[in-house]
């Protein structure tokens, strides 16, 4: 991927981290136990972080090397899972390059100038290794900590990126993100190239400082139909997962989006290793979408655990026997952790996957 940035030199990993299940899985192997981990595991209900977190804005802790560290070790500490999350938000590197924006509490991202014209696209530098040496300094302290633990790198990507910057924040309806796609085709290509970069780079540091798998998060773009996906959204996907791929070809690439059963196949098509799948499909029915060639992460509906424990077990067992249609699966809930969620709940998800095993054919 183009890029004005310097050449970036891979750090050295753990060697235990060959043996880790998390990447054996992502890579179509068969390890012992299937792995899991959560979106959102570091934060929203665990009392230990919203007591580290206490007075201290979003954006803020995100750029605290020694928070973030702490933040996310927490969950690896607790729940005993089989990979740490990078803490962050996916509007940190819009930030990073001098986009006005803030996280409020109970609303989300809002943007100060919201993006309208081609003007708007010279207020969005692209995204060097220099201004984001904390995010460098953050992985190399977690993976000095984690050791055999794989740490999975993090970032948003374009579109959903786009549609907070053309919002201005949260939409249901992303109304002016659409319009502008559909009205100037050529301007919305440029904004997500732009991104694109902006993205890239991010995950780029975070795998030069030594993560040893990516994740590209698409929260909105299960909104958009699958011919509008391939035409207006994959080409810059595909260019954020590639410039990973171009830097270090064995850090597994997952992928995962909201509602976007329709778009498995096309969302792996864009260069992923793993396709997350949300709690919308079953997870054989995705195998299938997806095709042979890609491990699958998911896909616990999150509001399932606030249900009882038998409850919650059987859903489980029902997702790990349908994650083995696919040639590597990662349990994972089909979105994030929900903020009130009881951690001994978690943790006895993470026990009743580390504990199944398969029924003899």
């Amino acid at each position: 991927m183009p890029t004005e940035s310097p050449a970036l030199s891979v750090a050295a990993r753990d060697p235990r981290l060959n043996d880790a299940p998390l990447l054996s899985a992502a890579r179509r192997r068969q390890p012992p136990v299937t792995p899991v981990w959560f979106m959102r595991q570091a934060g929203r209900s665990l009392p230990e972080y919203l007591k580290v977190r206490e007075g201290i804005p979003m954006l803020e802790s995100c750029r605290r090397p020694e928070l973030v560290t702490e933040i996310t070790l927490q969950p690896v500490r607790r729940y005993g899972v089989d990979a740490a999350i990078f803490f962050s938000d996916i509007v940190v590197p819009l930030k990073a390059v001098g986009v006005g924006l803030d996280i409020k509490p109970g609303v989300g991202p809002v943007i100060e100038q919201p993006f309208r014209t081609r003007a708007d696209l010279e207020r969005i530098p692209q995204l060097h290794p220099g201004m984001i040496d904390d995010i460098a300094e953050s992985v190399r302290l977690l993976t000095a900590e984690l050791g055999a633990t794989p740490l999975i790198g993090f970032a948003g990507a374009p579109f959903t990126l786009a549609s907070y910057l053309v919002e201005g924040g949260p939409s249901r309806d992303l109304a002016r993100t659409k319009a502008l796609m559909y009205s100037d085709p050529q301007l919305w290509a440029d904004l997500l190239a732009r991104l694109a970069q902006i993205s890239g780079e991010f995950l780029r540091v975070q795998v030069a400082a030594g993560v040893s798998a990516v994740q590209l998060f698409d929260s909105w773009v299960g909104a958009l139909p699958l011919a509008d996906y391939l035409a207006f959204v994959q080409p810059a996907s595909a260019s954020v997962l590639s410039a990973v791929r171009e830097l270090d070809p064995g850090v597994p690439r997952i992928h995962f989006g909201v509602q976007t059963g329709e778009l498995l196949g096309a969302i792996g098509e864009a260069g992923a290793d793993v396709v997350g799948v949300d709690f919308r499909v079953p997870l054989d029915e995705a195998v299938t979408r997806i095709g042979p060639d890609r491990a699958v992460q998911g896909n616990l509906d999150p509001a399932l655990l606030f249900a009882p424990r038998e409850v919650l077990r059987g859903r489980v067992h029902a997702i790990l026997e349908a994650g083995r249609a696919a040639p590597g699966h990662i349990f994972n809930l089909g979105h994030g952790v929900m903020p009130g969620t009881d951690p001994d709940a978690v943790k006895f998800v993470v026990d009743t996957v580390h504990a199944w095993k398969p029924a003899q054919e």
